[in-house]
């Protein structure tokens, strides 16, 4: 590499021939034209023009109606570009689910040739999942800088009102005027900065799960939102300002989190254990029938929540060994299949089967993992001295930009931050921070003190 991925422009993260990394493969990411700034709303035909495109459905809500829809149809009209809109028609939030999905479907005209999303989270999901299904590009105006998901070749959907993750193909163009970012709600803005904190637990839960578990690893993507991260915290003061600089740093970070997880092909570099705290609220909210807050917001929280499990496991100078094989030794898989079926109700068969194929609780692999770990330990406590900042400063941060601070602020109980530690491990066969707890024998009485903050 004649540079390193954090000290290239976007056109060059972005180049259609990808790029050949010193890790032995070539990043490569479907999103194709990307503009971030004030005032690049008027791109919006060259950003059409640059993936071929003529004749697009425009989909949006109320909300983002008001907040940029009108403006996208203007410009369009300006360039001559014969356009279709579909509002959804839903009152008050709309659900990712199958009711938003088939109204969209169902209002698509096969003559349109690219489903243009204008929003953020939920309307550029469900224009990936429908533009997928029916084989056209998508695209997408920004109409808050709240999550990591635009560039993102998944959508995050409540199917059978489960959460699930829809793999498809991440939008080829992405329009994100400062201008229209600057009138999103200010628990947007807040969203964002949450779901762009927890990218210094996800790098740190990369590295661990690399060397514990063998996932592939890449020090190039790695450092690409480290640099991403440091920018978004340098600005972070201005963002609640909305000053330009502050949105366009919290908008790439996003967006380049979304490409670094498309150029590792997981979400390793993005995702960890903190995502983890918010998908089981967000299933408790699901369960219940209540409402939830926004995922950046939970992730925030969460945050801190797994930057507090690090500072205990770093204060550890080795592991207690014996202590990690006697809870093996007193694992009943009968009383896990309990507690699995209680926290995830109707999806629990489904988690109860991928430990038949992935095997986490086996007790010849964690004996394997726990002489990796014992090998290792200080490599381990290394790696969290250099990846993770104290705790404190990253609440300050947060407090100063007006952010909830603890799941007390997001009406959970003691029980449901227990509940989400302790289920975090079994969602996927994906090695977390509660998977290293677990082979410390540390896991049943951290969620027990964690229930305390």
């Amino acid at each position: 590499m004649e540079k390193h991925l954090s000290e290239m422009s976007l056109e060059e993260i972005l180049r259609g021939e990808g790029i050949a990394c010193a890790c032995g493969k070539t990043h490569t990411c479907g999103l194709r034209y990307l503009k971030v700034g004030r005032g690049v709303l008027e791109k919006l035909p060259e950003g059409m023009a640059m993936i071929g495109v003529k004749r697009p459905l425009v989909v949006m809500d109320m909300n983002t109606r008001r907040a940029a829809g009108e403006a996208v149809e203007r410009v369009l009209r300006a360039a001559g570009i014969a356009y279709r809109t579909f509002v959804f028609p839903f009152p008050g939030r709309i659900e990712p689910d199958e009711r938003a999905v088939g109204s969209l479907t169902m209002a698509m005209d096969p003559g349109r040739d690219v489903l243009l999303a204008v929003g953020s989270g939920v309307i550029n999901d469900c224009c990936k999942v429908a533009a997928h299904a029916a084989g056209k590009p998508s695209m997408v105006v920004c109409t808050a800088p709240s999550m990591d998901g635009y560039a993102s070749n998944s959508s995050s959907m409540i199917q059978n009102r489960v959460k699930v993750s829809l793999y498809n193909a991440c939008p080829q163009v992405i329009i994100a005027d400062t201008a229209i970012l600057a009138t999103a709600p200010d628990i947007m803005l807040q969203a964002g900065l949450g779901d762009m904190l927890a990218k210094y637990v996800s790098v740190c839960e990369w590295r661990i799960s690399h060397l514990v578990y063998g996932d592939p690893y890449c020090e190039e993507i790695a450092g690409l939102v480290r640099a991403s991260l440091r920018r978004v915290v340098q600005h972070a003061d201005g963002l609640m300002r909305r000053e330009d600089e502050a949105l366009c740093a919290v908008t790439e970070g996003l967006i380049l989190s979304g490409v670094a997880m498309a150029f590792a092909q997981i979400s390793r570099p993005a995702s960890g254990l903190e995502h983890y705290f918010s998908h089981l609220w967000e299933m408790q909210s699901l369960q219940r029938g209540t409402p939830g807050d926004l995922h950046g917001i939970q992730v925030g929280v969460g945050t801190l929540l797994t930057l507090w499990i690090y500072e205990n496991v770093l204060n550890q100078e080795a592991p207690d060994v014996e202590k990690a094989r006697r809870a093996m030794a007193d694992f009943s898989g009968e009383a896990w299949r309990a507690r699995v079926e209680r926290i995830f109700g109707p999806i629990a068969p489904e988690l109860l089967a991928l430990e038949e194929r992935a095997g986490k609780n086996d007790p010849g692999r964690h004996a394997s993992r726990l002489q990796i770990i014992e090998a290792h330990w200080q490599d381990i406590r290394a790696i969290i001295r250099e990846e993770l900042p104290p705790r404190d400063e990253i609440a300050a941060l947060m407090r100063r930009a007006g952010m909830p601070m603890t799941p007390a602020d997001l009406h959970l109980s003691p029980e449901d931050v227990r509940d989400a530690l302790l289920g975090s491990r079994d969602i996927r066969d994906k090695y977390l921070t509660s998977s290293l707890l677990w082979d410390l024998g540390l896991l049943e009485e951290t969620a027990e003190r964690i229930m305390a903050l």
